[in-house]
This record gives structure tokens, C-alpha cells and sequence, in this order.
């Protein structure tokens, strides 16, 4: 016996679980943004990371919310898309750490 709705359950769990990873990142990214004397490129960044953060919790609620349909919604373009983002966040994340 298998619960079709278990799938979903995994899935929409794991993008709640990707959120709160991006999350941490961006909010990493930022930090160094709240130093006194933090420049202009600063806080370039983390407005990049903070925009970053809420396109990704955008398509992540999004996709949620299309996978408590049954049967749950196909993923066109969101998975692409946050795919991206979460590349660009976690490169940004890195190049502020080693800056």
C-alpha cells in the first residue's frame, strides 16, 4: 500500500526545508553590510541576497501551494527558476564570505 499524498508531503516539505537554507544564506550574505564602516559594495550585496531571498521564498511558497492539489500541479517553470536563483544566492553567499 502506498499514500499518494505522501509524496506531495515529502516534497512540499522539502521546499520549506530549501526556504529555510536560503534563509541563512541570505541572511549570512547581509551581515557583513551592518559593519560600521561597510561600503557601498556591502550593500549591494546583501540588497542582492534579500531580493534573492524573496523571489526564492515566492516560487517556494508557490509550489507549495500546487502541490496540495490532486493530483499536484506540474512544476513548468518554477523548478528551473529556483534552481537559478538558488545558484546565483549560494554564489553570492560564497563570494561574501571570501571578500
Amino acid at each position: 500500500m502506498s499514500d499518494p499524498g505522501a509524496s506531495a508531503e515529502r516534497t512540499r516539505l522539502a521546499w520549506r526545508r530549501t526556504g529555510l537554507s536560503a534563509t541563512a544564506v541570505a541572511l549570512l550574505a547581509a551581515r557583513p553590510a551592518f559593519h560600521p564602516d561597510a561600503g557601498v559594495l556591502a550593500w549591494l550585496a546583501a540588497s542582492a541576497a534579500m531580493a534573492g531571498w524573496v523571489a526564492l521564498i515566492a516560487l517556494a511558497y508557490r509550489r507549495s501551494r500546487g502541490l496540495r492539489h490532486l493530483p499536484p500541479e506540474p512544476a513548468r517553470r518554477a523548478i528551473p527558476a529556483y534552481a537559478v536563483l538558488t545558484f546565483a544566492l549560494a554564489t553570492l553567499g560564497g563570494l561574501v564570505v571570501m571578500l
